[in-house]
């Protein structure tokens, strides 16, 4: 066979859907587990719960595995066979983020009608549905999981999870670090059924919490770390580090840590491709520490790592860690053994900060600091997501007074500010809650909305750039203002960005050519398609951040074989910006260059680039 005919088929092979059975097969060879696996399990189990626990967790955690394995048709297999770790990303990688009933239309179920709504507006633009917890839920939006081995029936089925997975990739939700306090397993606790008595953290009186202790643990919310429930055997005061509905698991118990493995493999099988693990620097609990980031914490999501790329090769893990940067980063591990994606919560205050200064600087300066540590690993590049806009990733990138700065000129265009605790018994800001195009423009006619779908698309090219795989919030995507209504009615500051989208509207608007929405979507496309398309912005493709000016965000993208490369410069101001650009000291050979976006030929003369960037332009250069 020929090599064209042998690429041919490998690329149908990365692209074709394949399901897993839905009951085990064990006529089929049972898996022999890798002795590797197995002293590096052992290891690590032993690190959170000794050599005994070891001992006895070890077989376990193979028979899940084999269990799981055992649900694999042969074609996945033959598929799993070809797989190369690092051709997992690529550039046609572009995720959308939604809820499962976002979008309102006819149809059978809500989620039928988001699968119909995102084939119809980006079906070719994006690869990756992110579905939010589309599980029974009792708060938080969803966060709150009642049961998650059942899709909301008020969201539809198991069925339209398939029917959307023939489509796209699919990111689930792994709320890892608690359960709903209205869910079965806790109320057995509340029962006193002894298997899960050790499967929350409870005290039989709050003081066991000291004072001092509770001041160590580093707190994403002001209120109370313990919360009390009536039990049959009387009162518990019960860890719940989010909110009072929300009872942190105790993974000091192995059969916690198993049960979700189980849980893991089970949303693999049921048509998940990245598994997002939610609030993961909380997971293990540890009074007297900060019970944040704990050595056991890394250990576990370790642990998940290696069962993740032994039982379902192919499958990424991405961490959801609002803090600092430096901490955010450290979830890579050292590039092959924890987080495939990471959440970049840097870059959303750090574009509007650019945006808000008009300067490009910091923004720039930073990027140049944001290589992935392998291979193997890429960030996650969003600029808001159904949360809002958070804060924590900044810090230590700018001053305190800088990262105030931006969220007291986001609250100027509208935005609400959420706090958390600080170890001084204060409070500082943690998230800017507000949709992008809220955050970004000012809520005033000063400047018409040429200008301001301008501004929005610059800071959005600005994500679908930088090295990494862009992820959009569906909100996002369609340039929403806030929602004080639905904000209002429930008292939650981050429903402004979760009001729900009228498909019919939707398409109304769209048949006006001239409408807001109708003239940001053209801009949209022109920038996702144009960027699945090119090789140089393949996430194993290196960048080089050019301080060209600073109104300007400037970044050279080279395909990882080395043989393409495309300029972009994004403006980050309402003026003109001229231009001369040094191709030597770009890095670029002289010639012609063509602007992806617009088709416009671009001479270079005597090795320079002259060239005006209209104002909040944007150039990608090949």
């Amino acid at each position: 066979m020929d090599v064209p005919s042998l690429l041919f088929i490998k690329y149908k092979m990365d692209r074709e859907r394949t399901f897993y059975d839905e009951r085990p097969d064990y006529s089929r060879p049972r898996l022999a587990i890798p002795e590797f696996f197995r002293l590096r399990a052992a290891e690590k189990l032993a690190f959170l719960y000794g050599k005994r626990g070891a001992a006895i967790w070890l077989p376990e955690l193979e028979r899940v595995i084999q269990v799981h394995h055992a649900c694999k048709p042969p074609a996945m297999l033959a598929k799993e066979l070809a797989y190369d770790p690092r051709r997992r990303f690529h550039q046609e990688h572009i995720l959308l983020i939604t809820y499962g009933d976002m979008v309102r239309g006819r149809g059978p179920t809500p989620l039928a009608v988001l699968r119909r709504f995102v084939e119809r507006y980006a079906g070719d633009a994006i690869k990756t549905i992110h579905l939010l917890p589309f599980f029974p839920y009792s708060s938080d939006r969803g966060f709150a999981v009642i049961d998650d081995r059942r899709v909301d029936e008020h969201l539809g089925s198991w069925e339209d999870i398939y029917a959307a997975k023939r489509g796209y990739d699919l990111m689930f939700d792994a709320v890892l670090n608690h359960g709903s306090a209205r869910s079965e397993l806790f109320q057995e606790f509340l029962n006193g059924n002894q298997h899960v008595k050790e499967f929350f953290i409870a005290f039989r009186s709050p003081d066991e919490l000291t004072l001092e202790q509770r001041r160590k643990i580093f707190r994403p919310r002001t209120n109370d770390i313990l919360t009390r429930f009536e039990t049959i055997e009387g009162p518990r005061w019960v860890w719940t580090t989010f909110s009072p509905d929300q009872v942190d698991f105790n993974f000091r118990n192995p059969a916690v840590l198993l049960r979700i493995i189980e849980s893991l493999l089970f949303y693999i099988r049921k048509g998940a491709d990245l598994l997002r693990l939610d609030a993961v620097p909380y997971i293990w609990a540890e009074p007297g520490t900060e019970s944040v980031h704990l050595p056991q914490t890394h250990e576990i999501v370790k642990l998940l790592r290696d069962v993740v790329d032994l039982a379902a090769s192919g499958v990424a893990l991405v961490t959801e860690t609002n803090v600092p940067h430096a901490q955010n980063v450290a979830y890579f591990g050292n590039g092959c053994d924890e987080a495939h994606l990471v959440y970049n919560f840097a870059l959303p205050p750090l574009v509007l900060q650019a945006f808000f200064t008009r300067d490009a600087g910091a923004l720039s300066r930073w990027a140049m600091t944001m290589d992935p540590p392998s291979e193997e690993a890429a960030f996650l590049n969003i600029l808001d997501t159904h949360d809002g806009i958070g804060l924590q990733g900044v810090r230590g990138i700018l001053p305190a007074g800088e990262i105030d700065f931006i969220a007291e000129e986001a609250r100027k265009r509208g935005a609400l500010i959420s706090y958390k605790s600080t170890e001084e018994g204060g409070r500082e800001p943690y998230e800017i809650n507000s949709t992008w195009w809220s955050a970004l423009n000012p809520g005033t006619e000063e400047e018409g909305v040429g200008m301001q779908i301008e501004r929005y698309l610059a800071s959005r090219a600005v994500a679908l750039v930088l090295r990494g795989v862009p992820g959009i919030y569906i909100h996002g995507a369609l340039g929403t203002a806030n929602d004080y209504g639905a904000a209002k009615a429930s008292g939650v500051n981050r429903d402004l960005n979760r009001g729900i989208i009228e498909e019919e509207l939707v398409a109304v608007e769209l048949r006006d050519r001239g409408s807001k929405l109708s003239l940001l979507f053209r801009g949209w496309r022109d920038l996702l398609l144009v960027r699945r398309r090119e090789r140089a912005f393949h996430p194993r493709g290196p960048q080089r951040v050019l301080m060209i000016s600073p109104k300007v965000f400037a970044l050279l993208r080279t395909s990882p074989e080395g043989d393409e490369s495309v300029l972009t410069l994004t403006g980050v101001s309402p003026v003109e910006t001229r231009l001369r650009i040094s191709l030597a000291e770009a890095g670029l050979r002289g010639g012609e260059f063509r602007d992806l976006l617009s088709g416009q030929i671009v001479p270079a003369a005597d090795d320079t680039l002259s060239l005006t960037l209209s104002p909040y332009g944007r150039l990608w250069l090949k």
